[in-house]
């Protein structure tokens, strides 16, 4: 189902039921005291299973021109008193229990987080003209993040949906114009602020569809694809080629031919200088993904 293989991706844990985020994991071992409560954002809706987890802060930006606290008060001085308010009563929320030493965190986190993200977009020059759709702009959003230097270390962000059952032509057509175009448009930016040897873009579905068609669509699948891209990535195919015969098939579907667990190892330890194997629960192969390997 779409839930269970989103946990699977989201929390490395293909048996079992997790209850940390992959990628909370790593922010937590990046920054293990919280002290930046921006080392890692969401840019949309909610919070993501993969950055979840107990303790660290992540904060989830809708659009970062009008992101903030109260950001429909127009009279800044209205919006002043009340900012005030806001950090007086989850300020006073602390040292009473467990659960209101949660919620004052967390009312503090964000206080801080949207003071703080409001000064990137002002910041922000580039001749570099995103696509207007949601994922593009996105990505323009983390590179505002990025260049403003805020110590930001992991950006996350979703495009979707590609469930095609039906219209599947069309559709993916469209959905992968705007990622291609998306992710041109922001390594073209990192190249003109001299930083796209800075930034791995990693690019995963927590399913594949199936090698027949149904109709006009594809139902659910099991293996698939994930992409790297970034200027120290070393480019090609990495693993073995999937077979279509049917022999080789699973019910119908791609056999997985690499754990997605190696691509997050080696992203991990020869990208993010980490230990990957209490994140991935378990030491995994590693490609040589990159130009300025560690080892």
């Amino acid at each position: 189902s779409h839930f269970r293989s989103m946990d699977i991706w989201h929390t490395a844990l293909p048996e079992g039921i997790g209850t940390e985020g992959w990628l909370g994991r790593v922010i937590r071992d990046l920054d293990p005291q919280g002290e930046n409560v921006l080392t890692g954002i969401n840019f949309g809706r909610g919070l993501p299973r993969a950055l979840g987890c107990r303790g660290v802060p992540v904060a989830s930006v809708g659009n970062l021109e009008t992101y903030g606290l109260f950001p429909d008060l127009e009279d800044e001085t209205v919006r002043r008193f009340t900012l005030d308010a806001f950090a007086k009563m989850y300020g006073g929320a602390k040292g009473k229990d467990a659960v209101l030493d949660f919620l004052g965190q967390t009312g503090g986190d964000a206080l801080k987080g949207a003071d703080i993200l409001r000064t990137a977009p002002a910041m922000y020059q580039s001749t570099v003209e995103y696509a207007p759709n949601p994922l593009a702009q996105s990505m323009k959003n983390m590179a505002q993040v990025m260049f403003a230097d805020l110590g930001t270390r992991i950006f996350y962000t979703q495009h979707g949906s590609f469930d095609t059952h039906s219209g599947e032509l069309a559709t993916h057509a469209k959905l992968w114009d705007e990622v291609s175009g998306a992710i041109g448009d922001f390594m073209a930016d990192l190249k003109e602020h001299g930083r796209e040897n800075d930034a791995v873009v990693l690019v995963f579905s927590e399913f594949g569809r199936r090698i027949k068609d149904n109709g006009s669509g594809s139902d659910h699948g099991s293996g698939g694809a994930a992409f790297l891209v970034g200027g120290e990535v070393r480019g090609g195919m990495y693993g073995e080629y999937p077979s279509l015969r049917e022999r080789d098939q699973l019910e119908g579907d791609l056999q997985s031919t690499n754990d997605f667990r190696c691509t997050y190892s080696t992203i991990l330890e020869r990208w993010l200088e980490l230990d990957p194997k209490p994140i991935v629960n378990g030491q995994f192969e590693q490609f040589d993904l990159f130009k300025s390997s560690l080892e």
